[in-house]
Formats: C-alpha cells, structure tokens, sequence
C-alpha cells in the first residue's frame, strides 16, 4: 500500500523495540588459574563449535604456575588471544580484565576445567538470536549431569533461592558458569569482584537494572576437589553477602 492509497508505507513496520537484534560476533571469555591438564582440551572443543559466528577467544591466565602459561603460548593464533596476569588475582579480576578486552557483539563466560560443555552453546544462543533474551545462563539443575557433591549442591540451590527472594527472579541456577549477554546489556555496569563473588554481583547488577534472565538447560560434569575444583564454602559466603549488599545498594 502507499501513502496515496491512505497507509502509510511503513504502517506494517516491525517497532524498534520488537526488533530482533542482529548479531555477528560472540567473544568467549576464558579464566585460566592452573589448568595444564584440561586448557588444551577446551580450547581443541571451542574451536570445533561453529554457531555461525564470529569467535573472538580471550583467555586469561591468571598467574598460573603449573605450566599452563606454556601450554597457552603454544596454542595461541589468530582466533584465541592470551592476556597474562602475573600473579593470581581471582576469577572475578580475570573476567573482568576479558570484559574490557572483548570485541563480540555477544560476551560468554566459559570455564577451563571441562565442566561445561562449548557443544551447549547453540542452545545458550538460540533464545538471544530470536530474540526472546538479551541475557541467558545455563542451568545445570534442568539439563543432564553427573551429580555434583551434596554439599555444592546446597551451596547452589541455596543462593538461587537467596537471588529469588532479594530480586524477585525465578532462577534454578544463578552460580552458572555460563553466563551469555548482549554486550550493550554491559554498558554502564561496574563489575568489582575479584575472586567467585563476580557470579551473585553480576546477577545482581542485571536484574536491578530490570533485566530478565533466560535460561536453558545444560549438561554438567562436575570435578570433585582432587581433581582441581576451587571453590569451597567460604566463596558460598561471599556470594551471599554479595548478593544481600547489591539489594540494599542505593547505587542501582
């Protein structure tokens, strides 16, 4: 129809806010402390995943010294790119410093230690490409796993249920590794965290700023504490006053 026939030519337009957004590239962040028996693995797993885009691999080493940093220099090219910290500065620092250096019109958080799968990854997208999320995390809770210690598995049930209550979500799962976000959502966000607490403030700083969370179910393998898992129940404490601290926060 035309405007001389009595509708305007763009009466039938999608509205800017409906609009799916189009996205080209997706860089994923990799925090590495320690990981000389895994890292080459992972990175031979991200590089055979193609989700149809542009990805842009930064790795931080974060002062690891098991020998990783080698293994890193020998893998790095073209397609995966090596910041070094020269002393261990924590997980939160170590995403934060990938943060600043990302490129993708897309940001993901991926761990070293093959406890997530990059084969999960079109899933994670599939909901953003759609346009149904600008922010997506993967729930180990919904999808298959091997079953995680007893008391991790509190530990996390716990804190998302503490992240429900505060922000009024309805996460299964907001300790999640993988976390995929619009980088425009980034804008503006102040990431503080060092060490793990970088997941509760994250999550935190997204739903204040009214920010629904999708999730999609993933697969999970769980390592146990001798086979290298940090994490421990003091960073479960941390989380939680993280997450209280956020709430009572004028700042947002």
């Amino acid at each position: 129809m035309t405007r001389e026939e009595g509708i305007p030519v763009n009466a039938f337009a999608v509205p800017e806010y409906l609009a799916v957004p189009e996205y080209h590239s997706m860089t994923v962040i990799v925090p590495v402390y320690n990981e000389r028996n895994t890292v080459a693995e992972i990175l031979r797993r991200i590089r055979a995943v193609d989700v149809g885009l542009d990805v842009d691999v930064v790795v931080i080493d974060d002062g690891s010294n098991d020998g990783s940093d080698k293994i890193l220099a020998a893998l790095q090219d073209s397609t995966v790119r090596v910041i070094t910290h020269p002393v261990n500065l924590g997980k939160g620092a170590a995403v934060r410093t990938g943060l600043e250096a990302a490129r993708g019109d897309l940001v993901l958080i991926q761990d070293a230690d093959l406890e997530y799968d990059p084969d999960d990854w079109a899933r994670l997208l599939d909901p953003i490409l759609k346009g149904k999320a600008r922010v997506v995390y993967g729930s180990r809770f919904t999808g298959e796993r091997k079953n995680m210690l007893p008391s991790h598995w509190i530990g996390n049930r716990f804190l998302s249920l503490i992240t429900n209550l505060l922000y009024s979500s309805t996460l299964s799962d907001m300790e999640t590794c993988y976390k995929l976000m619009d980088r425009s959502v980034l804008a503006g966000i102040t990431i503080r965290a060092n060490r793990f607490e970088f997941e509760p403030e994250i999550t935190a700083k997204l739903l204040r700023r009214g920010h629904r969370i999708y999730e999609v179910p993933i697969s999970y393998a769980g390592r146990e504490p001798d086979e290298g898992k940090k994490i421990t129940w003091r960073d479960g404490f941390a989380a939680m006053v993280t997450l209280v601290r956020y709430r009572v926060s004028r700042s947002y």
